[in-house]
């Protein structure tokens, strides 16, 4: 029972942990770095996916970026593209937590050094260089060098941290929209693909953030619950 103890508190520990990096502003403004990168990350995935010719991928300092691919205006794989960046993060972070739940943590990290690998080939800006640079080298250590509970601890912050980091910035883009600050946002691309209004896609990002958490969520805490008796 001590080790089922000690495997509960890092599992609540680290949620905590990723829960202060999303919710406190002044650690936000630089964890968001990777929300940004999974964001990106998912539409250049998306691009490649659908056929379109990925371009290029940049990642500013101010925790923005942007991802340009060529192909038709319209259509299926413009929609598909302009759709994955919000969702993405989430998604990651709820694919995270499967790996981990099956005890596939080292797999886990080496999927997430090869998809930041990739984009780096892709990358068309210095501060977007270096931030994957970091983020795959933090990665690497964690994978080879660190002992396995370092290593677990860290997999289920990542898993965590892209669950909770999710949601945030679907609020933050609603909140921009508002303040009509985001007037070329991925929603607002979306409306003007398909009709459909741009709260619609807000909504759709926001519900799709929050059942990954719930689920994502539910995984990483049941691996450690017990039946009552």
């Amino acid at each position: 029972m001590p080790e089922l103890t000690h495997e509960v508190v890092i599992t609540w520990g680290t949620a905590l942990a990723a829960f202060l990096a999303v919710a406190l502003h002044g650690i936000w403004r630089y964890t968001r770095n990777v929300i940004t990168i999974a964001h990106e990350g998912g539409h250049a995935l998306m691009a490649v996916l659908t056929g379109r010719r990925l371009s290029s991928i940049k990642l500013h300092s101010d925790t923005s970026g942007l991802t340009v691919s060529r192909g038709k205006p319209r259509g299926p794989g413009m929609v598909l593209t302009a759709l994955a960046g919000y969702v993405a993060p989430s998604l990651l972070g709820f694919g995270a937590a499967v790996l981990i739940t099956n005890d596939q943590i080292r797999l886990m990290l080496w999927i997430s050094i090869a998809f930041l690998a990739a984009m780096l080939v892709m990358v068309r800006n210095v501060f977007g260089f270096v931030s994957i640079i970091i983020t795959g080298v933090a990665m690497f250590v964690i994978s080879f060098v660190a002992s396995q509970e370092v290593r677990d601890t860290a997999a289920y912050v990542f898993a965590w941290f892209l669950l909770l980091g999710g949601v945030r910035p679907v609020w933050e883009l609603q909140v921009k929209r508002w303040r009509r600050q985001a007037p070329r946002s991925d929603a607002d691309q979306l409306a003007w693909l398909t009709g459909v209004p741009a709260l619609g896609w807000v909504t759709l990002f926001g519900l799709v953030s929050l059942a990954a958490l719930v689920g994502g969520g539910a995984l990483l805490l049941g691996r450690w619950s017990t039946p009552l008796l």
